[in-house]
């Protein structure tokens, strides 16, 4: 069936979902090889390191992942020495979950890798259209979330 032309190519959440797990798995192959980190494990790295100290619960809502993976994920981290837990002063059922030096340091080794790895995609479209996609995604979240919040 590949190369067919079927109502699901041309369903656009479907498009999106391939090119995203694409885009995710050419960058993780890269540290998944080196540094023996998964996707899920990678995403919450990155968003503490860009993010600074985040309770589980902001660390779904920013990674989009379901409770039980970001869960895993940090177990996984913390396991391996690049997570620590503090306690949440502000709320005594959670914690503040942060990078340890250790995991800094995986951080600073594995960013540079992934924009490399991004810009050699990205390369493919010019940055006009990398704006414009930008901002097209922008607005599809934010219409999701408008919607998510509709649901509830």
């Amino acid at each position: 069936m590949p190369g067919t032309q079927t109502r699901l190519t041309d369903f656009m959440p479907y498009r999106m979902a391939i090119t995203s797990n694409a885009v995710s798995g050419l960058i993780a192959g890269e540290y998944r090889s080196e540094f023996g980190l998964k996707i899920p494990e990678w995403r919450i790295m990155a968003v503490l390191g860009d993010a600074g100290p985040l309770t589980q619960r902001d660390l779904v809502r920013a990674t989009l992942m379901d409770k039980v993976a970001v869960n895993r994920a940090c177990k996984v981290l913390e396991d391996k020495g690049f997570l620590q837990r503090s306690p949440n002063e502000n709320d005594g059922r959670s914690h503040h979950l942060e990078l340890t030096a250790a995991g800094c340091e995986l951080h600073a080794q594995i960013w540079p890798q992934a924009v490399d790895m991004y810009q050699k995609i990205f390369s493919a479209i010019t940055t006009r259209e990398q704006d414009k996609l930008r901002s097209i995604l922008e607005k599809l979240l934010k219409a999701a979330r408008a919607l998510e919040g509709d649901e509830k």
